[in-house]
């Protein structure tokens, strides 16, 4: 045998050895944890019910908003889409009556009921609001959570919705957590209307693969980062997703409207030094509002007025409210 062909062997003898022996039992790891935080696996999982019910907080979230949705029950409309992809979206559309309408987007493993939480601000600010059951989530068709990337298609045919058939005027998103991304995704989009005004985004991560690793280095997990990207491989195998490369700290530096970002100090997922690292990525009209208290996506919970002023006085000042100015003072 040729020298040259016993160094070839060789190596591939040890690469094949470290695939099977390094790489390959992370990548099992990775994909357990894929398809259990990413892939709804029947209808019950990531329904219309409170996501933690063992959290006070969030249990007081969904009670909160479940009033508001029965004290504006007779606004409200049940609508439909369908996606890029052939899924069936449903969602909930309330008219009040304004030329104007904030699309409120959550997280992953929640419903639209748990955004009713976040609507009041938008109300009192002259908005009609809709909300949603993401693809996967809720009464929506679907399996797979993309976190952002796919759900942003979504988004922007949601918005067509209600420009093209309940005749608003402008639209303005609000995102939690993953919601952030979407709504950050689909405003970056060449695809997107220019009557989308402009975001908020609440507690909105650099990357999937950064919130990712923080939540495995909170749980103890080993070679968290490493483990991250091979999660965000898997996410690539199953639905073609890059998410290495559509992430907040790319987008954002492409966004020309206006944004309010809100952040808790207290956050251990999104961590807040990349809050501040994507605010000063950012070159488009920007505002930035701390808050001392609140875990991640329970920011609003423990600052319920100041949250809200901060979003009004947003609108307010870029001229994106829609009610008579002697109701701001």
């Amino acid at each position: 045998m040729e020298p040259w062909m016993i160094v070839l062997i060789v190596i591939a003898s040890i690469i094949l050895f470290l695939f099977l022996f390094g790489i390959l039992p992370f990548y099992i790891i990775a994909e357990k944890v894929y398809r259990k935080q990413l892939i709804r696996r029947n209808k019950e999982m990531w329904g219309r019910a409170c996501s933690a019910p063992d959290n006070v907080e969030q249990v007081q979230m969904y009670e909160i908003g479940e009033a508001w949705g029965e004290e504006n029950k007779e606004y409200g409309v049940d609508c439909e889409i369908t996606s890029y992809d052939g899924l069936h979206l449903v969602g909930r559309y309330f008219d009040f009556g304004n030329k104007k309408c904030a699309i409120i987007h959550q997280g992953r493993t929640e419903s639209l009921l748990y955004t009713y939480y976040f609507a009041k601000p938008y109300k009192e600010a002259g908005y009609n609001i809709l909300v949603i059951d993401p693809r996967a989530h809720g009464l929506s068709d679907g399996k797979h959570s993309t976190a952002g990337i796919k759900e942003a298609k979504d988004l922007l045919r949601w918005t067509r919705l209600v420009h093209d058939k309940f005749h608003n005027e402008e639209v303005f998103y609000h995102g939690i957590c993953i919601g952030s991304a979407t709504c950050l995704n689909a405003i970056t989009s060449k695809d997107c209307p220019s009557y989308v005004t402009g975001l908020c985004v609440d507690g909105m991560f650099k990357s999937f693969h950064a919130t990712m690793k923080t939540h495995m280095i909170a749980e103890g997990a080993p070679v968290a980062s490493f483990l991250a990207y091979l999660v965000m491989l898997a996410i690539f195998f199953h639905t073609g997703s890059n998410q290495l490369r559509i992430k907040p700290e790319r987008q954002i530096k492409k966004l020309t409207k206006p944004i309010l970002m809100i952040h808790s100090k207290e956050d251990i997922f999104s961590l807040p030094k990349y809050a501040t690292y994507l605010y000063n990525l950012c070159k488009s009209d920007k505002k930035f509002v701390w808050f001392d208290k609140g875990a991640h996506s329970h920011i609003r919970i423990n600052n319920q007025e100041e949250y809200d002023n901060a979003i009004k006085t947003f609108l307010k000042e870029r001229n994106l409210w829609n009610m008579p100015l002697w109701q701001w003072m």
